[in-house]
């Protein structure tokens, strides 16, 4: 319901142009009238009113020549919000408190919410209430191992029910997702056309990196349009059985959209709203079944067995609540998958695989093949022992290649990734052996170098784990959109030796 203030004499509204991300600002003259008579001060949660729209948004005060008396300034966020047009009447106003601030209070001290809790929250979220601040208490709250089981499935049908949701009518509709921490790991796009060639249904939702230098979002959008309606990812499946889209654009579980923008800053992923983030984006989809990959590994996201398994207990516990067939399936997490970290890297070796052309990395057209295969043996399309030769078929016989050419024409187009005209190589500088990779700091040389903001930017890796190297040898390659990037990642490189550890060989 639309709701409008006591109106007093209004305001002009000015498009800024100032990117504030993805929250809303408006901007006030620090001598303007409507502070004064309401009591707003800078940062003040303020309601916001045009004869056709509204929104909570965040005060700024600003002084100088920025704005004339009777104008109030919006970034652009809040500008698109609100549909507005240059010297639109507005109206401000005190919004009602926000009432489910106090289960987010009573988290943060450790008490336990319920179902009623979490859909309060959640929908407060997604209808702007919250500010940055206020989200980032709720993912701080929610954090480490902070949400039993319950609340995870709580939460889960929380983010579900604040969105869309798709009926694909079938009885079967796959789906797949990588808990990560391994840079380069972009099978999905691999795995997709390998199962649509099969004649599954795999309408394959992804989101864009959180806290690494690529999402499989950002990663097909150096390749074809990501940003699908549901209307036209209805269509693309209907034509070829599957999609490669970016599920931010479809109102599917929109709050976890929200809430990545906030793990993003705060380099936070927790296990229990990841769990939850997955399964929402996955039965909001429309999935009946869907395999897990945990990777595990020493500096992966998912460090030990132990932890690993704990994981797998509780996406097993949820979906058996949520009615959703799962299966987990444990991975190497000790090194990077493929060769190149970040979007448009990452797509290259995506096209060497599916093409297969002679240079495709080896590690990444197997792990594919392994997934896909553990799909296929998950549902009974095939014996187990026999998914991955399958899927090895599919890939090799080029029916992928051409599923994948098809899904992107219908999504809009295929087309090449973007190349860096900036770049530094490190060179071994001595002869030996591989045996250690860093994964998480070799994201973040990936991620200094611009990526996944600069689709071109990242990392080409080189060398794998026992592997022999000569001296002078490529270790990797720096690959950066401008000169400024290139130097924080290369700065960044000399300071961390550990990034690749080469012992002495034997004699």
């Amino acid at each position: 319901m639309h709701f409008t203030p006591e109106r007093m004499a209004p305001l002009k509204a000015l498009r800024l142009g100032i990117d504030s991300h993805h929250e809303l600002i408006i901007y006030l003259r620090a001598d303007c009238p409507v502070c004064r008579s309401e009591g707003f001060s800078a940062m003040s949660r303020v309601l916001v009113s045009s004869d056709q729209q509204y929104a909570i948004a965040t005060l700024n005060i600003v002084t100088g020549d920025l704005l004339q008396k009777g104008q109030i300034g919006f970034s652009e966020p809040a500008w698109r919000r609100l549909a507005l047009k240059d010297s639109d009447s507005i109206w401000l106003s005190h919004p009602k408190p926000v009432q489910s601030l106090s289960y987010v209070r009573a988290k943060v001290y450790g008490h336990t919410l319920d179902e009623m809790a979490f859909q309060s929250i959640i929908n407060d979220i997604v209808e702007g209430r919250y500010a940055d601040v206020h989200v980032a208490a709720f993912v701080t709250a929610c954090g480490d191992d902070h949400l039993n089981n319950d609340e995870i499935t709580a939460l889960t049908h929380a983010m579900i029910k604040a969105g869309s949701r798709i009926d694909w009518h079938l009885p079967m509709v796959v789906d797949k997702h990588c808990v990560g921490g391994l840079p380069g790991n972009r099978t999905t796009p691999i795995i997709v056309p390998i199962l649509a060639a099969c004649g599954l249904t795999m309408p394959k939702t992804s989101s864009r990196a959180i806290t690494s230098p690529a999402g499989t979002a950002d990663t097909m959008e150096t390749l074809t349009n990501v940003s699908l309606s549901q209307e036209e990812m209805r269509q693309v499946v209907k034509q070829e059985g599957a999609c490669l889209a970016w599920g931010g654009s479809m109102r599917l579980s929109p709050a976890d959209d929200l809430l990545i923008q906030v793990e993003r800053a705060l380099g936070i992923d927790s296990e229990g709203q990841l769990i939850a983030s997955v399964l929402s984006k996955k039965i909001a989809a429309g999935a009946t079944h869907v395999l897990i990959d945990i990777p595990v590994g020493p500096t992966a996201k998912v460090r030990t067995t132990a932890a690993a398994e704990q994981l797998a207990r509780s996406f097993h516990s949820v979906a058996k609540k949520l009615c959703l067939n799962i299966e987990v399936l444990f991975s190497d997490g000790s090194q990077p998958v493929g060769r190149g970290i970040g979007p448009a890297l990452e797509a290259y070796d995506i096209l060497a695989v599916l093409q297969n052309t002679p240079n495709a990395p080896a590690d990444l057209k197997n792990r594919a093949c392994m997934v896909a295969g553990a799909m296929l043996e998950m549902i009974g399309h095939e014996k187990k022992g026999e998914g991955k030769k399958k899927a090895l078929r599919i890939l090799e016989s080029g029916q992928a290649w051409e599923k994948f050419k098809a899904i992107c024409h219908a999504q809009g187009g295929l087309h090449m990734p973007p190349v860096a005209p900036y770049r530094y190589s490190l060179v071994c500088h001595h002869a030996g052996v591989v045996a250690e990779i860093d994964n998480r700091q070799l994201a973040q040389v990936a991620k200094l170098a611009g990526a996944p903001a600069d689709p071109e930017a990242g990392v080409e890796f080189f060398v794998k784990l026992g592997e022999h190297v000569k001296e002078n040898q490529i270790l990797m390659t720096i690959h950066a959109a401008n000169a400024g990037e290139l130097n924080y990642a290369v700065e960044y490189l000399e300071d961390h030796h550990t990034i690749v550890r080469i012992d002495e060989a034997e004699i």
